[in-house]
């Protein structure tokens, strides 16, 4: 029987980012390719939700541009980025979605320069720091991940009566659904997040 060669000298796969198949980038449309640049330019990598996705391009294009204006569009009198990333760690985190909640913790903490606020979001969102505001805002969107069939038009007075229009209303409401969504794509089909994510803003300048 011949003898196995040592360890150092056998090279691990790279480990597989989907449960299906996620197609090389030599694979995927220009425009998507062009997507992936995007990225790079921006990031330094391409995110492993857009390689994932790009199995379905038309899919993921049409995801992206809705996703992107969403959480990114700045009009006035609607919800601040920070408020979007922060429905998005608390959505992501009743759902369990490791890939979401890894990728938006590191955008609020980007986002805000707070390395703390994301990880108690995530572990107790009702134990932060936060504005009459900002709790109504994740209240609301924790309701509508766990139980949205018993709200009522008292939800919407609640938030109504601390200042919020109707038009950011239903943002908050998208931004809710969209990482409900989201989640359990990654969820059902085992999205890994990129490493990276779970390192990055870590520290205050």
């Amino acid at each position: 029987m011949p003898k196995k060669g040592p360890l150092s000298k056998v090279k691990s796969p790279t480990p597989p980012t989907a449960w299906v198949r996620v197609p090389e980038e030599s694979e995927v449309r220009e425009d998507v390719k062009a997507l992936f640049d995007k990225f790079r330019e921006k990031t330094g990598f391409v995110p492993n939700v857009a390689r994932n996705f790009a199995l379905m391009p038309e899919h993921f294009l049409r995801w992206f541009r809705y996703y992107d204006y969403l959480m990114r569009n700045e009009e006035p009198g609607l919800l601040s980025r920070k408020e979007r990333e922060m429905i998005a760690v608390v959505v992501s985190a009743a759902n369990h979605c490791e890939y979401c909640l890894a990728s938006h913790s590191a955008y609020l903490r980007e986002i805000t320069g707070d390395p703390v606020l994301p990880d108690v979001l995530a572990a107790n969102f009702r134990r932060a720091h936060l504005s009459p505001r900002e709790e109504a805002l994740l209240e609301f969107a924790y309701q509508i991940t766990t139980d949205s069939a018993s709200m009522s038009a008292a939800d919407i007075e609640m938030l109504r009566a601390i200042g919020l229009s109707d038009e950011a209303i239903f943002e908050a409401a998208q931004v809710a659904a969209m990482f409900n969504f989201t989640n359990r794509i990654a969820n059902a089909l085992g999205w890994v997040p990129n490493e990276i994510y779970y390192h990055l803003h870590r520290h205050k300048e």
